[in-house]
């Protein structure tokens, strides 16, 4: 339990110190969205700027940049996503991902998204792995 109190408490002190880095460095105003999802189990979703996604849930934490984006060309409002990530679970297990992943607005303010990313576990060694998540976001 003590560990779990430790890894909780060093990301909120990175999700903390990552938010008032990029607060500073910009003159606009932060595009902040936040929702849950099924990515570390059951999960709380911090997104600024569509572009910087943090995850803490039950089973572990998890960071997304994601690095492009675009439209379908449909009359949907649906775009796609491609990231570079990092997840780590409280017991055991962290290493790297890339995120692929399409956005849909609900409507004002709410978005859904789904993806799927290749994960390499590089506890214990080296080995690869798929995973997926789900979740709503409502953008401030």
């Amino acid at each position: 339990m003590k560990t779990v109190a430790n890894r909780f408490a060093i990301g909120s002190v990175l999700l903390a110190t990552a938010f008032a880095a990029h607060a500073s460095n910009n003159d606009k105003p932060t595009d902040l969205a936040v929702g849950l999802a099924v990515d570390q189990q059951l999960s709380v979703v911090v997104e600024l700027d569509d572009q910087y996604r943090f995850i803490i849930g039950n089973q572990g934490a998890a960071f997304d940049y994601i690095a492009k984006t675009g439209q379908f060309n449909t009359e949907e409002p649906i775009e796609w996503y491609v990231g570079l990530g990092a997840w780590g679970e409280w017991d055991d297990g962290f290493g790297v991902r890339v995120p692929l992943g399409v956005n849909y607005q609900v409507s004002q303010g709410w978005q859904i998204y789904g993806q799927v990313q290749p994960e390499l576990d590089m506890h214990k060694g080296w080995e690869l792995g798929i995973g997926a998540a789900a979740g709503a976001k409502y953008h401030f």
